[in-house]
């Protein structure tokens, strides 16, 4: 069972044959946690929707509001018996019509969902190895901001960490510097001073990231920074973690030869379930 335009309709009745999504790439992706019947950083996710289909000239419906995406989102996930704990994905694409060219700005949606098993978010210290990938890189432009569906650079980078058995990599991009991680924002601690890269280095414009910052500005030990990261920087960092909605912050273990602590990546995670147990995002 999907949700089709806002309407509930088994998977197996959507054509793909001409869907712009599958043909081109052409469209845009949120991916939500959802948690106890409730859609965790709704605003955010629906405001970064917004932003990308105004950048790439897609047409947003009228009746498309933060009320009726979270609505949608939870009725598909309570008719699953999902909202304990969930994992939805909401996809826009252009109408059928035209090749590179659309004929129709105008979008259809799509909505899916599965289970997840954790409730709120989980610290794990397990050994967790990321390596660079450097066979293809993250172009630094407005684009690779975006949730856009197309992902050819992080696809065959996960293909590459499997090969290697690497839990994750990291993306440079074509200044050769860090970016991002395959499934997620890069923080890097060195001293007390946190780093991320800025969006205009093409990361993803994350909605994790966002949390995080904020979390971390009002930490009185840590100096917040968006500075760009070169992969020399890696080796004398004390932590580095990777975030997501779906799994929070990830710490890093281990790059290469050089291991890293998780005191901040824990602390910082236990500041962001508190807000969700207090209903603050």
């Amino acid at each position: 069972m999907i949700s089709y335009n806002g309407n509930l309709t088994p998977q197996s009745d959507i054509s793909i044959h001409q869907n712009r999504a599958f043909l081109y790439g052409d469209a845009i992706f949120e991916t939500l946690k959802v948690l106890d019947g409730k859609v965790l950083f709704i605003e955010d996710h629906y405001f970064r929707l917004m932003a990308s289909m105004r950048i790439i000239r897609m047409e947003i419906p009228m009746y498309f509001t933060m009320e009726y995406m979270e609505e949608k989102v939870l009725e598909l996930v309570n008719n699953l018996q999902l909202s304990a704990s969930a994992r939805a994905r909401l996809t826009f694409f252009r109408k059928p019509g035209g090749y590179y060219l659309p004929t129709d700005n105008n979008t259809e949606f799509i909505i899916t969902a599965d289970k997840m098993e954790n409730s709120i978010y989980q610290f794990s210290d397990a050994v967790y190895e990321v390596d660079l990938f450097k066979d293809f890189y993250v172009t630094k432009q407005l684009l690779s901001s975006l949730k856009t569906v197309n992902k050819m650079v992080h696809i065959t980078g996960s293909v590459y960490a499997y090969e290697n058995g690497l839990n994750n990599c990291l993306l440079l991009n074509d200044d050769k510097n860090v970016v991002e991680a395959l499934q997620g924002n890069l923080f890097m601690l060195m001293g007390n001073k946190l780093i991320t890269p800025p969006v205009a280095d093409g990361c993803l414009n994350g909605i994790m990231r966002k949390q995080v910052l904020a979390a971390a500005k009002k930490h009185k030990d840590i100096i917040v920074e968006e500075a760009s990261i070169s992969p020399f920087d890696l080796q004398k960092a004390d932590e580095l973690f990777i975030t997501n909605v779906i799994a929070g912050i990830q710490p890093i273990t281990k790059y290469r030869k050089k291991e890293y602590g998780n005191d901040l990546a824990s602390d910082l995670l236990k500041k962001l379930n508190a807000q969700i147990r207090l209903g603050l995002v």
